[in-house]
């Protein structure tokens, strides 16, 4: 098997399901309970916060654990609209994943929300940005890594455009795919999203990094948990094996990004020889090393997709969270990527263990697939 759906959920870290594993049959104790094996589980709890952070740049008590991407994102966002007075104008990206740019359109009725356009290589057109801040803007959502085609934001460039502007706006940044795999600074924003799965930890597991100072509204209420910004049981068996997954990382992330970077060269050098071929997003040397976004003209990408899975061989047409409404995908649209382009997309992203080997038999794989659907499709 050739697994290169990476964007979409890693595998978990082996070493990491072990500490899930211990933590749920050894040391299962609630981390709230005040008997000293439950103390103890709690400060291994706190001592991952340490881990995360740091990995950012960030403090300790500047992390909140939640279940993932979508919770993080959703608690940023009406988190700390929760807390503002007002009804100014907010900002989000026009290629953001569905957990960030649902959010922003349910909100119209209340704020004037506004879109920030993108280049054709998927990045955030930092001019057009510029002209979009007012001194009235409250938030900002942008990602870091996009989803779809890698594209890598300047999130430093645009928080100093808004900050100049607009001093007291807030800057949320989508951290999903761009955690770990793409360096980070916490100063650059103001709130930090982080899912678990996307890095080799579980599933059902996350973060979000919340600047001191900046004030969000509680998102669930009860037992006060997270500093009663976000109450529920401590996932601890979660929260301790996304710390093994971030020190994995951590410890071997010059060689990892390294890795990822070039099989994605190796698979787009032996895509692009192939006739009617487009690349979607950025070059990819200037793109995050992980994702690969290719057209194949004259073939579904759909169909493509399931030719390759007869050979064990897994890929992606677009966002796992983003089906393509009445048959568009939203992302390459707002890139100006349209018809038999859109129609031909195939997302292929990596991870750290996959190999040359299997990018040589990926692109040999995706030849013979071309050859047998383009034919069939000219009869």
């Amino acid at each position: 098997m050739i697994y290169l759906d990476n964007s979409a959920t890693t595998r978990t870290l082996p070493q990491a399901a072990e500490r899930a594993m211990a933590a749920m049959t050894e040391d299962y104790f609630n981390p709230s309970a005040a008997y000293s094996p439950a103390v103890a589980v709690e400060r291994a709890v706190n001592a991952v916060r340490v881990t995360i952070a740091g990995a950012i740049g960030g403090s300790a008590d500047e992390l909140i654990f939640t279940s993932g991407g979508t919770e993080s994102n959703n608690m940023a966002i009406f988190g700390s609209l929760g807390v503002m007075r007002g009804s100014g104008r907010i900002i989000v990206g026009a290629t953001e994943h569905p957990s960030v740019f649902e959010p922003f359109r349910s909100l119209e009725k209340r704020y004037n929300v506004q879109t920030a356009a993108v280049d054709g290589q998927g990045r955030i057109d930092i001019d057009a940005f510029a002209r979009l801040v007012t001194a009235d803007t409250l938030l900002v959502s942008i990602m870091q890594v996009n989803n779809e085609v890698g594209a890598v934001n300047e999130i430093a460039a645009l928080n100093r455009i808004l900050k100049a502007k607009a001093p007291h706006a807030l800057l949320h940044v989508d951290g999903v795919q761009g955690f770990l795999k793409v360096p980070f600074r916490a100063r650059d924003c103001d709130l930090y999203s982080i899912s678990g799965h996307k890095f080799h930890a579980p599933k059902g597991v996350g973060a979000l990094y919340v600047k001191k100072g900046v004030r969000i509204a509680g998102g669930l209420m009860g037992g006060g948990q997270e500093n009663n910004l976000r109450s529920g049981t401590t996932n601890a068996p979660g929260v301790l094996a996304m710390e093994t997954a971030v020190k994995d990382y951590l410890q071997h992330a010059e060689a990892y990004r390294a890795g990822m970077m070039e099989c994605k060269m190796r698979l787009y050098q032996n895509l692009i020889r192939l006739p009617d071929v487009a690349l979607n997003g950025p070059e990819p040397a200037q793109g995050a090393p992980h994702i690969l976004n290719m057209s194949f003209l004259g073939v579904r990408g759909e169909v493509l997709l399931h030719a390759l899975e007869e050979n064990s061989i897994f890929v992606a047409t677009g966002s796992a969270c983003s089906a393509h409404k009445n048959g568009k995908n939203r992302i390459l649209a707002a890139m100006g990527i349209e018809g038999a382009r859109q129609e031909g997309a195939i997302r292929f992203s990596l991870c750290h263990d996959n190999t040359l080997a299997e990018m040589d038999e990926t692109a040999a794989a995706v030849e013979v697939a071309l050859f047998t659907l383009r034919r069939f499709k000219r009869r």
